[in-house]
This record gives structure tokens, sequence and C-alpha cells, in this order.
């Protein structure tokens, strides 16, 4: 990698890492580009050489964040001894998760007011979504014309679940009525 592109990407990591927190202490509304341009200490072109404009740093915020939620969940599930019990404990985790006040800001609540729903989707269908999707499948107990569908139904059960926790509701709850809904989804014990 030349001089140049490392300092890029140096500049972007900054700027990500100033915008998630900004992100996640004030919301989007309340986060100005002229305050993270502050916090950088970035000109506004260099900020816009990087990233369009405020709505495209959230987007690349939200997929960093993702990405990192995302590894939790495969570090957890690894060794899991089943499909179904991976696909368990990586639910557990995400919900554990939740409660993060920058997951909780960024992914469950600016996201979709943010992006939109279709390309807030677009974007979960690449992380999250993506996930549980081939998790379920993995268990081979939705069959296949289903699977999409069933999908669908148990992230939203799960997101549900995930945002009782993120506004200050009782975690061991929340896992407790998950565990129970995939222990009936699942057909296991």
């Amino acid at each position: 990698m030349n001089l140049k592109a490392e300092r890029g990407a140096a500049t972007r990591e900054r700027v990500l890492t100033i915008a998630t927190r900004l992100f996640a202490e004030r919301g989007y509304d309340d986060t100005s580009i002229e305050t993270v341009l502050q916090e950088s200490g970035l000109s506004r072109g260099a900020l816009y050489h990087h990233y369009a404009g405020k709505e495209a740093l959230f987007e690349a915020v939200l997929e960093a964040t993702e990405a990192g939620v995302g590894a939790k969940i495969v570090q957890a599930v690894r060794g899991a001894g089943s499909p179904e019990a991976a696909l368990r404990i990586g639910i557990r985790t995400w919900i554990r998760l939740a409660g993060d006040p920058v997951i909780k800001r960024i992914v469950l609540i600016d996201a979709p007011a943010v992006l939109g729903w279709e390309r807030w989707r677009a974007l979960e269908e690449r992380y999250s979504f993506g996930m549980l999707k081939s998790a379920l499948d993995a268990t081979g107990t939705v069959p296949a014309a289903y699977l999409d569908l069933h999908a669908h139904m148990l992230l939203a059960a799960i997101n549900e679940s995930a945002l009782l926790v993120a506004r200050g509701g009782d975690h061991a709850t929340a896992e407790a009525a998950v565990e129970e809904f995939l222990r009936r989804l699942l057909r296991t014990d």
C-alpha cells in the first residue's frame, strides 16, 4: 500500500471512530458535519473526499458497526455443537449486544429512519439477516420454500426482543422468550 493510500485509510478510520461516537451519543439528527469536522480536524473538502455527506458517513458507520456485531456473533458461535445451538447462541449474543449504546442507537434506532426501510434491509441482508438466514437454513428444520419468510419472521421477533432490551428491558426475560420461540420454531428441546 502506498503512503497516500495509507493516509487515506487512516483518515477514514479516524473519522469513522469520531462519527461513531457522536452518532451514538447524540443520534443522527443532533450530529452535525461541523461537529465531525471540529473533532477530526479535517477540512470540509477532505471529509467530502471520503464521504459524500452526512448520510454517507452514517452509512459507513452503520456498516462498520454491523461488521463488528457480525464478528462478535461468529466468535460466539464457534464450537457450537449443532446448527440449532449456533442459531441460539448467535441470537442470544445479538440480544445482549443490543444493550450496547452504540449498537442500540446506530443499528436499532437511527438506521431504519436515516436510510429508509429498503436500504436498511439491503444492508441487513449483507450482515445480520444474511447470517440469520444461513443459520436457519443450516438447521434443516425449515422447508426451502419457507426459508425467506421464516427468516424474516424470526428476525422480527429477535429485533423486537433486542429493542425491548435496548430500551432498558430485562435481558434474561427477552432471552428466555426468544429461546422459547426458537424451541417451538425448530421443534427441539
